[in-house]
């Protein structure tokens, strides 16, 4: 340490202002602790408020408005043709990010929580060195690690410069609308943001190199999703993979090898979605006794202590479901082991939703999970063919299902395909978490007509009693 630098202290150091680390920090408040948040940006909200989550749900209600708009047309309701304005676009979702960062400002200043811009440094289990910050070294009791993640990109795309070659971060910016872009991943992220583009007036090319497209959610949930894409999409590829990149006068030429026949295509724009890694490095871990797995990832227990017994971690660092409601429960979880109460992350079901038109949601088991463990399950599903309240919006494409014990009845699992999938999910998670039964829910009176009545009437499914598709053959 150099004489005369200024070292600061507190009870709980905070390492990021994502949603575990602002989480962690404010419940930690509200317990009585003295908190300071570390953020190399000097704001809250993290990825998921700038650069994720926030923006990209933005951009895609703005594209489900316009595919809703065309379908009205089949009601008898006609707008014309949509005029696309990005100017107003990225206007509306950089207003959405101010409000919402202004408010976790707000939240921060009223709990007391000190906010440091600069990048922290362990210098041990007990202080750091803050890097680019009035505040030079910080003393701490405890601290929770929440630097997150970044995105993965392919070793072919270094042979491309300049900007044609685009992460999510770049894709959610909106500069322009290439008249072809090709997708790398068909996980949620290249599905979300492929159809964004694909609605705003984009040729989109995805590329998979899995047997298909979402491979982490069940099959009957995303063949809905699957027959949307091939409306919008040019072409998807699955057990693809991208061969080369290579600028030419035209755009980026890819080569692909698999089901893409080793074709060559040309394109304006390439956005590579295929993962995230650990924001690990660079953080002086080997210091302390923190230890990583050999991706990267902090080792935590199920108190999210590392194993150094001051330094907890969350979120995206740790791994697992890279997601920020599991991140916000995790930061909770570590700020109350902190303040000395009995309580750990145990979890039977984390909620996936996929922002699409129409969405996917799951929680808890899925049917392919069954399968791979071999449980007695029963699986119930109730087509949104026989809903009122999907026909009356003309969404009969969609399902809803649960993955249900066998023997006793009770839920271990809901997926849902369809509007408003996201919202309708809780009420699955609810279930798992209680380990209510399915006659729990059958029970349970759903207003008529609604979509969360087909929640209802899937349960019923396995009692025999739905009364809008026949009971199955014994």
């Amino acid at each position: 340490m150099v004489m005369g630098e200024f070292t600061q202290e507190t009870q709980l150091l905070v390492l990021g202002g994502g949603p575990g680390g602002y989480a962690a920090a404010f419940r930690a408040a509200d317990l009585g602790l003295d908190v300071t948040l570390v953020d190399a940006a000097g704001r809250l909200g993290g990825v998921c408020l700038y650069r994720g989550c926030i923006p990209s749900k933005t951009l895609l209600y703005v594209t489900e408005l316009l595919h809703d708009a065309r379908r009205a047309e089949n009601m008898g309701l006609s707008f014309g043709a949509p005029r696309i304005d990005l100017d107003a676009m990225r206007a509306w979702k950089n207003r959405v990010i101010e409000k919402l960062a202004g408010g976790l400002g707000e939240l921060a200043a009223r709990r007391g929580v000190q906010l440091v811009k600069g990048r922290a440094v362990f210098e041990g289990s007990d202080r750091v060195r803050i890097l680019d910050s009035d505040v030079a070294h910080i003393k701490f009791r405890h601290a929770v690690i929440a630097t997150g993640s970044r995105a993965i990109t392919i070793p072919v795309a270094k042979e491309v410069r300049g900007g044609s070659v685009m992460t999510s971060t770049g894709a959610l910016a909106l500069a322009d609308i290439p008249q072809r872009l090709l997708v790398v991943g068909g996980g949620y992220v290249g599905v979300e943001l492929g159809l964004v583009y694909a609605s705003l007036g984009s040729r989109v090319t995805m590329v998979e190199d899995s047997d298909r497209i979402m491979s982490g959610a069940d099959a009957d949930l995303v063949q809905p999703l699957i027959q949307r894409l091939q409306e919008v999409f040019d072409a998807i590829y699955t057990r693809t993979r991208v061969k080369q990149l290579r600028e030419t006068e035209s755009g980026v030429e890819a080569v692909f090898n698999g089901n893409g026949h080793g074709e060559r295509q040309c394109f304006d724009r390439v956005l590579v979605a295929i993962g995230r890694r650990s924001n690990s490095e660079n953080l002086g871990l080997e210091n302390t006794r923190v230890k990583c797995d050999e991706r990267g990832f902090i080792e935590v227990d199920e108190q999210m202590r590392t194993a150094d017994e001051r330094i907890f971690a969350v979120g995206d660092v740790v791994g697992g479901v890279m997601l920020a409601h599991k991140a916000m429960h995790e930061g909770k979880v570590a700020a109350e082991v902190i303040a000395g109460k009995e309580v750990a992350f145990d979890y039977l079901a984390i909620p996936a939703v996929v922002y699409t038109d129409p969405q996917i949601a799951w929680c808890g088991l899925t049917e392919q999970e069954a399968k791979r463990q071999n449980r007695s399950v029963r699986v119930t599903r109730f087509p949104w063919s026989a809903s009122g309240r999907a026909a009356t919006m003309g969404l009969a494409k969609g399902m809803t299902k649960f993955i249900i014990d066998e023997p006793t009845g009770r839920i271990l699992g809901m997926g849902i395909v369809g509007r408003e999938a996201g919202e309708m999910i809780s009420e699955g998670v609810l279930a798992v978490e209680m380990g209510a039964l399915a006659e729990d829910v059958a029970f349970s009176m759903h207003p008529h007509p609604t979509l969360s009545e087909s929640e209802e009437e899937a349960a019923e499914a396995f009692l025999g009693s739905s009364t809008h598709i026949l009971p199955a053959k014994k």
